[in-house]
């Protein structure tokens, strides 16, 4: 997760180093550059992210899989939510 107004593809040059070991990676549009493709298939992973609409060559990727990531957003807004133990609320 980067910020938002710093670009997903920049945001992932800094966390590849840190990826543990898997088998798929599932992303948004916002990860689909060349390198960051590359990158992931010499480290084992697979990619899941869909091509950017301006891409002129579509990517193949997952579709039922892509379309399970929800669960993993869901997730993370339900986190987000939840009180920090120990932290006052205004």
């Amino acid at each position: 997760m980067t910020a938002g107004e710093i670009s997903d593809d920049i945001g992932a040059a800094a966390l590849l180093g840190g990826l543990p070991v898997a088998e798929w990676l599932l992303s948004d549009r916002g990860y689909d550059v060349y390198w960051f493709r590359d990158a992931l298939k010499y480290k084992g992973i697979k990619p899941c992210i869909p091509g950017r609409k301006s891409r002129s060559k579509p990517v193949k990727y997952d579709k039922r899989r892509y379309k399970r990531r929800n669960r993993i957003e869901i997730m993370f807004g339900r986190l987000k939510d939840w009180p920090i133990v120990g932290k006052t609320v205004p």
